[in-house]
């Protein structure tokens, strides 16, 4: 059975540990735990607006290896569903897969008013979406645009093997880019689970591109340093999110 997790200490607390952060990461001390972004209530916007893009992204790989421990935090849903009923201050916007078995709020442990979350089959990008980004950022004040793939990804399967079914057949045409511009020797089929896990690797980092190539305003943000736009896999043998830069 996990250990279950200290009570969350205080918020005066976390904002002197999230200050320090910066820190602790330059100097490379050993064992140094990122402040997490989830606490009984909710996220509030002096919390968000103290936290960096580059520790938003450490709380989520903290909150990913707790996932993966087993050990994750014990989120009071009913607190945090009241205490952002009058706000909202998320972090970060998450584009991800509508598999079932990659939801990004567990998988990075965090809680309600934390994340705005984009989900479409083979996490990729269009107009509303992007809309929806540039809300997040350039309003809400998220700081952080994570892209999240996953292995033995069903879209990026269907595009290899030239799936078609109604409106299915034009989202799978926009994963299609990634077959032809990933490098890989061997068998290029949906059969080969490698092959499949390589183009769904692409697939994250020509969404990001096409993120910055489509938004202006998601583009120049990141220029000024605003935000940062990420991208990641996630492995569902194992559970790690790995951050592809």
């Amino acid at each position: 059975m996990s250990k279950l997790p200290e009570k969350e200490p205080a918020r005066r607390t976390l904002l002197k540990r999230t200050a320090a952060l910066s820190v602790l990461a330059v100097t490379g001390i050993a064992g140094f735990t990122a402040p997490s972004i989830s606490f009984a209530a909710a996220m509030t916007k002096e919390q968000r607006d103290k936290m960096t893009p580059d520790e938003i992204i450490e709380s989520f790989k903290q909150g990913n290896m707790r996932f993966r421990k087993g050990e994750m935090q014990q989120h009071d849903y009913v607190a945090q569903k009241q205490a952002s009923q009058h706000g909202q201050f998320p972090a970060a916007v998450i584009l991800s897969c509508i598999d079932s078995r990659a939801p990004a709020e567990i998988l990075l442990d965090v809680g309600i008013g934390e994340t705005f979350n984009c989900r479409i089959a083979g996490n990729i990008q269009n107009d509303d979406i992007l809309g929806s980004m540039e809300f997040a950022c350039a309003v809400a004040g998220a700081k952080v645009v994570l892209v999240m793939g996953h292995t033995a990804c069903g879209a990026v399967k269907g595009a290899i093997d030239n799936a078609e079914l109604g409106n299915l057949t034009g989202l799978l045409n926009k994963i299609k880019p990634a077959i032809d511009k990933t490098v890989y020797e061997g068998d290029r089929s949906g059969k080969n689970d490698s092959f499949v896990d390589a183009v769904a690797k692409t697939n994250v980092e020509m969404t990001i591109a096409n993120i910055r190539t489509n938004s202006p305003v998601l583009k120049k943000l990141e220029e000024d340093g605003k935000i940062k736009i990420v991208g990641s896999m996630y492995n569902l043998d194992g559970g790690k999110v790995d951050f592809l830069s």
